[in-house]
């Protein structure tokens, strides 16, 4: 049995994720910073990931910490600002890392732009999605004490397009992955069942990796 902190663990991605977790026989620990809906059989937590104590406190008993909070600010700290605490924390404890992260900086090509700088990228978007790029290249770059991964979903994922739970799921390293169609997209439930298997059978050490049906 694995143990599992989840910070954002009554969001889209946590909630998915704690489920499939649970669902596998491991334990959960769902963080949130308003409490709210967690998936059956999971343990509570209220608090955010940018307590340092609170995070040191629950990587201690921890195989692995997830993040599936937004990347922007919130009341002037985005999750950037966490990374440091986050990384050192998972250090001093043999704690891997696992980050629910955002496709705006996949490329659209080999070698070809970031989706995010798309003329197509809409404008609302870019916040997050650049924030999200931000806590990449910091884990790239200031990561290498620790066991972390990045999972980046496919375009279209959200709780304003759940989609259809197939039970599959394919892989890809920094380019968006489409279908015949030119369709990027993944169910909450899929995306959870690609970063569940990454956790219990690590092939993506120090990485970014994307998901799609």
């Amino acid at each position: 049995m694995t143990s599992l902190v989840i910070f954002g663990g009554t969001g889209y991605a946590g909630a998915n994720i704690a489920t499939e977790a649970l669902r596998r026989g491991h334990s959960v620990t769902a963080v949130s910073r308003s409490g709210g809906n967690v998936a059956e059989g999971a343990t509570v937590r209220r608090g955010d990931v940018h307590n340092e104590a609170l995070v040191h406190e629950l990587a201690a008993d921890a195989d692995v910490l997830v993040v599936a909070i937004p990347a922007s600010p919130v009341d002037g700290l985005g999750l950037i600002d966490a990374v440091p605490a986050l990384i050192n924390a998972a250090a001093k404890h043999n704690t891997r890392v696992g980050v629910v992260g955002g496709a705006g900086s996949l490329h659209v090509a080999q070698d070809g732009p970031r989706l995010v700088d798309t003329p197509e990228f809409h404008d609302e978007w870019k916040p997050e999605a650049l924030s999200h790029a931000a806590v990449l290249e910091s884990l790239r770059d200031g990561g290498e004490q620790v066991d972390w991964f990045y999972v980046s979903p496919a375009a279209l994922f959200g709780s304003f397009a759940p989609g259809e739970s197939t039970g599959n799921y394919r892989t890809g390293g920094d380019v968006l992955l489409t279908d015949d169609d030119g369709r990027s997209e993944i169910s909450g439930a899929d995306y959870a069942l690609a970063f569940v298997d990454e956790i219990e059978q690590p092939a993506h050490s120090r990485q970014r990796f994307t998901v799609a049906h």
